[in-house]
């Protein structure tokens, strides 16, 4: 399929308005691909995905659970399958809060013994995948270590996502990605890091435990021409970001799930050097990373400032006052509130106004019936919803 030019409409305004402006729409441009389709993709046209590799993953279940979900009508839209030792095994799918019994007896030690087999070994953080593919295997140990529960999670390579943000790659600026388990941000992070590998030609380079490329040494196709440095145990993450810039040029650094003050800094020693960071953070609001001391770093940091009396009046707030500290890391802030409502901030103005006890100028981006990106401005965020 060719992909369709993109047509955008600009409006410009004077100065921000409480009223939004009319949307700007942009039609989804589908990539070629050629593989079944998801289930995203059947509601609304715009996504191809590009390889599943669900048989991999259901090989390594017991047999008649194999049987039951390569049957099931929902097999497209299966998130993961639950194994915990002693309960019945469960199966969890994109769009349903709950869950789904697969059978009624419970999991027996041999069957989690066996599957830990097809898996293979498990790293310090408890994951393993399967070679070529993009399937997550988590486990849960009992206090001896033995694995008493299995979260097969399924990946998915889906052509689409970067739509939403394609005009802000242009920027060359970094971005971090907030969002809930399982709203889609390691599978954005893969797109775009194919997109700015093969289509903006930048030199990439993914910094991952394998979860954005894939297991084995051979980098999945989902993440195109960019390169993937493995990060051995997630402790040494920040040595391994840090060593891929001194070591091999990149233009670009992705790096999924930043969660300690280490990791924070190299992000800040890597954007200092000029290097365009693509990042996930725990935290759902923006909020939450300002008020972490561990993240707060990647937003510019907090402190405390003791006003002057003049100032104090002036301001008409009391003398020790909130400031942002330092730049942000990340000069772009997007918080993913579900798979196709995302919610961008600039993260100095945003973060400033946040502080002063105001409600910044904000970006909803989302997908209409049609399934077109729609880009509304709103003045009216105050951290919890808009």
């Amino acid at each position: 399929m060719t992909p369709s030019p993109a047509r955008i409409l600009i409006f410009l305004l004077p100065t921000p308005s409480l009223i939004p402006p009319p949307p700007v729409r942009r039609p989804h441009r589908a990539l070629a691909g050629t593989a079944r389709c998801a289930p995203e993709a059947v509601a609304g046209g715009g996504f191809v995905v590009i390889e599943d590799d669900l048989s991999e993953l259901l090989q390594i279940l017991p047999r008649d659970l194999r049987d039951n979900l390569q049957n099931e009508p929902r097999r497209d839209q299966l998130l993961e399958v639950i194994l915990d030792l002693g309960r019945r095994p469960e199966a969890r799918f994109l769009g349903n809060s709950g869950g789904q019994y697969l059978r009624d007896n419970e999991i027996s030690q041999l069957e989690l013994e066996e599957a830990q087999r097809a898996v293979g070994e498990f790293g310090g953080d408890n994951r393993a995948g399967i070679e070529g593919t993009l399937h997550r295997i988590s486990a849960i140990r009992s206090r001896k270590g033995m694995v008493v529960g299995l979260t097969c999670r399924v990946g998915r390579a889906v052509n689409g996502h970067v739509d939403m943000v394609r005009d802000l790659l242009n920027y060359k600026e970094s971005i971090l990605f907030l969002g809930r388990p399982g709203v889609g941000k390691t599978t954005v992070m893969r797109e775009i890091a194919r997109v700015l590998a093969d289509e903006f030609q930048k030199r990439v380079i993914v910094d991952t435990s394998n979860e954005i490329g894939g297991d084995g040494d051979i980098p999945h196709a989902a993440i195109g021409g960019a390169r993937r440095m493995q990060v051995p145990e997630p402790s040494m993450q920040h040595r391994v970001m840090i060593e891929a810039v001194e070591n091999h040029m990149p233009e670009v650094v992705i790096v999924d799930e930043i969660g300690t003050e280490a990791e924070a800094q190299a992000c800040r020693s890597i954007a200092e050097r000029g290097v365009m960071l693509i990042g996930t953070a725990h935290g759902e609001r923006l909020a939450n990373i300002i008020k972490n001391p561990v993240l707060s770093d990647l937003v510019g940091g907090v402190e405390t400032v003791t006003l002057g009396d003049e100032e104090a009046r002036a301001r008409r707030t009391q003398k020790s006052i909130l400031e942002r500290k330092a730049p942000p890391t990340f000069p772009f802030l997007i918080e993913m509130r579900e798979r196709h409502y995302w919610v961008t901030h600039r993260t100095e103005r945003s973060v400033d106004m946040l502080l002063h006890g105001k409600k910044p100028l904000v970006e909803v981006r989302k997908r209409d019936n049609e399934f077109e990106v729609v880009i509304e401005r709103w003045a009216t965020y105050d951290g919890d919803g808009l």
